[in-house]
């Protein structure tokens, strides 16, 4: 049994490129600041979404997405700052029940685009059981890389979401990879990897 009061010792670089080992079709949208960062040193793909200047609105572009593409696995990938900003919008997953989605919050309990403030989930708010109490079908939380690699398989599922994970994370501020800036290019190309036309 893992102490949940013990300091998370996870790097985010290898929690992040753990869960996108064998990704498949997913398609990813990640959040604003690190978790950007984070997928883009896990490898670039035409199927990642960056959203740059979306704060809280992560997760609910991925439940559109989760809609409008049922038949793909749908993951976002955000912090904990990033998703206090948007708690309403647990609900409202909640009350659409996308099975294809999942949603990975990591937490290091601190405002990383704003200088290592702790944050709620530093002090002591439970954003997993938010989730569970708004009525997610399943929340898990995630300390280490073997967790990580158990869990994974869920990732690729059409059903049974949506999923809420927490997956705890050091403090800490590797350094940026960044991605393309250009929100026509982002937009465009993951809409061609989805089969649209792009004029």
């Amino acid at each position: 049994m893992i102490d949940t009061n013990e300091p998370a010792s996870l790097g985010r670089r290898e929690a992040v490129r753990e869960l996108l080992r064998e990704r498949g079709e997913g398609l990813i949208v990640t959040g604003l600041g690190s978790s950007t960062y984070d997928v883009f040193a896990a490898g670039d793909h035409e199927a990642n979404m960056y959203l740059w200047g979306a704060m809280g609105g992560a997760a609910l572009v991925g439940l559109g997405l989760a809609l409008a593409q049922p038949r793909r696995p749908v993951l976002v990938i955000t912090g904990d700052g990033e998703q206090l900003m948007g708690l309403g919008g647990l609900a409202t997953i909640a009350a659409r029940r996308p099975g294809n989605l999942t949603l990975v919050v990591l937490d290091n309990g601190q405002f990383g685009e704003t200088g290592g403030q702790r944050s709620h989930t530093g002090l002591g708010v439970d954003l997993r059981r938010i989730a569970a109490a708004a009525g997610f079908s399943s929340t898990a939380e995630l300390r280490t890389q073997v967790e990580i690699a158990d869990y994974r398989p869920e990732l690729a599922r059409l059903t049974g979401g949506p999923r809420y994970v927490s997956v705890k994370i050091a403090p800490g501020n590797p350094a940026r990879a960044l991605p393309a800036r250009d929100g026509v290019y982002l937009k465009n190309r993951f809409r061609a990897r989805l089969g649209f036309q792009v004029n």
